[in-house]
């Protein structure tokens, strides 16, 4: 069976690409068994150089990268050039400071010396999703690679292209063959990759449902995993807060990567004081966003990245309104050729309709009225997810509370959620387990042993 790249904008097949064989896969196993062997000892200086060589690389071809991203999956070309940048902020950012983040640390006790060494643990499979394809993997091979792991890719099967765009650069910067290949396989293949007694632990950003296959999985198997899954995020707005910041943010939150984005504000719950003026406003901003073609520079809603997507965001929809929401603006799949939906605002959403329930990965926001902190907090924690908050407030007293209260691996006040190599990014409950990005991330994929020395 073919894996196929389409044009979410047009809905054009642009290439089909074979699977990788059974053979294929194991030539490619093998291969990084081999590359470990040697890469685990190489110094932390030599792996930097390569980090910012293949940095240097995603800076100068920006344009092209971005380019095949916005023809694969859709993304505003714009924000695609943004994402390649992220990622070689992040090849960088490793490059200087992992070696500091993995150094004997000294623990002590009544030992002469006893300290905990982090070490790698080999092959490493990463699961990696469409919607941001440059940053997800990078976010991952960074850390890994330069803790001296090797890295296993199984893209999400609409972006083969971006997959093996990043095998290449990886080997243009000059990493050995070997330390990074992508397998062209489908999802069904990937758990006889997990099994294999060579690969020894899994990454996945995904959906819940890959998450707890993968997690099932490596559980079987006793084998490290860490899940990046979904998110239903809250945004709240409270009377002390600076209401232009809290829209222009808000709409943006809610509309970035044409909403299909794990961490896009989705659920905002707004005090009942500021309620009609934030709703008329955030209406009048949406109604306005312009749907086009993700290439031309003016567009700021994009194509999403399949007919099955946009189907299944528009049938969430049909159904919250059928159960009694309200649809103040969108609500539509725009005719034509491409995977377009119209920007959509919904209020009067029931608890138990999917615009609550479930993560909707389209531009659709739910608002709710909520009477004060405490009735935020609490409709902000009744969900499954908890990955991250993004909560408005110039109240010193509330925004203690909402940190402390809100049930999220991520709470962001007086800004917008976003993943920050500086700081540790994951979730909580269904949201999944373990962290990426920052001292915490680049640790996970490590054996933190303990050294003691009488």
């Amino acid at each position: 069976m073919a894996i196929a790249s389409i044009n979410p904008a047009t809905g054009e097949k642009l290439k089909d690409f074979t699977p990788h064989d059974a053979p294929e896969i194991e030539r490619r196993l093998q291969c990084a068994v081999d590359a470990f062997a040697k890469w685990r000892g190489e110094p932390f200086q030599k792996r930097s150089l390569l980090m910012i060589t293949m940095a240097s690389l995603l800076e100068q071809e920006k344009e092209k990268f971005a380019r095949i991203i916005t023809m694969e999956m859709g993304k505003l070309l714009r924000d695609a050039i943004a994402e390649i940048e992220k990622c070689a902020s992040g090849c960088r950012f490793y490059a200087e400071n992992a070696e500091r983040f993995l150094e004997d640390e000294t623990v002590q006790t009544q030992a002469a010396r006893s300290f905990v060494r982090y070490q790698p643990l080999g092959p490493v499979l990463a699961i990696m999703p469409w919607n941001f394809p440059f940053w997800q993997v990078f976010r991952f091979a960074a850390p890994s690679l330069m803790a001296g792991n090797v890295g296993l890719l199984k893209h999400a099967a609409n972006v083969p292209q971006c997959a093996l765009a990043i095998e290449d650069i990886f080997r243009r910067a000059g990493f050995p063959e070997g330390i990074f290949q992508t397998l062209l396989i489908e999802s069904s293949e990937a758990e006889k990759v997990i099994v294999d007694l060579r690969v020894k632990a899994v990454t996945l950003t995904g959906s819940e449902k890959a998450g707890s296959a993968v997690a099932s999985v490596a559980g079987r198997e006793i084998k490290k995993a860490v899940l990046e899954l979904g998110g239903s995020d809250a945004f709240i707005v409270m009377p002390s807060a600076d209401m232009e910041n809290a829209l222009t943010t808000g709409v943006k939150a809610r509309m970035i990567n044409t909403g299909q984005s794990c961490i896009a504000a989705k659920r905002f719950f707004v005090s009942d004081k500021i309620y009609n003026d934030y709703l008329r406003q955030f209406v009048e901003r949406v109604r306005a966003l312009k749907v086009g073609d993700p290439l031309e520079e003016t567009t700021e809603i994009g194509p999403l990245s399949s007919e099955q997507i946009r189907d299944g965001v528009h049938e969430q929809v049909q159904k919250t309104i059928g159960m009694g929401g309200k649809c103040l603006t969108g609500g539509n799949k725009i005719a034509g050729p491409g995977f377009f939906y119209e920007p959509t605002v919904l209020v009067d959403v029931p608890k138990d309709s999917p615009a609550f329930r479930e993560e909707v990965f389209g531009p659709v926001a739910s608002i709710f009225r909520v009477r004060d902190e405490t009735d935020a907090i609490e409709m902000a924690n009744d969900h499954v997810y908890g990955l991250g908050a993004s909560v408005w407030t110039n109240d010193k007293r509330e925004q203690e509370l909402f940190a402390s209260e809100l049930e999220s691996g991520m709470v962001f006040i007086n800004g917008m959620v976003a993943s920050d190599p500086r700081l540790p990014f994951g979730g909580v409950k269904k949201s999944g387990f373990g962290r990426e990005l920052s001292a915490v991330g680049i640790r996970e994929f490590t054996n933190q042993k303990t050294i003691w020395i009488s």
